[in-house]
């Protein structure tokens, strides 16, 4: 049950995080997903560099952590992806 849980946080925070970055019609929900997940750690790890607490369950803290490593994310992607083109 807490994998799917951990799928639908990482499903709303990576749709929210593509919405604030513009990209939200460019992705799926698969991509949401996965942009959510790995945003939750990259969230957590930054956090953690700070000498703060990173993704610590289904609570409101977590929730702006992975969506700041979410936003993140898509920045540094969008940054990679912008330069080649």
């Amino acid at each position: 049950m807490d994998l799917l849980l951990y799928v639908v946080f990482g499903g709303i925070v990576g749709w929210i995080a593509s919405m604030v970055m513009g990209r939200d019609a460019q992705q799926g929900i698969l991509g949401n997903i996965i942009v959510g997940i790995v945003g939750a750690f990259l969230g957590g790890f930054i956090m953690n560099t700070f000498g703060q607490t990173g993704v610590s369950g289904f609570n409101l803290y977590s929730f702006i952590v992975a969506l700041l490593g979410s936003v993140v994310l898509l920045w540094l992607y969008s940054m990679f992806t912008s330069r080649r083109a």
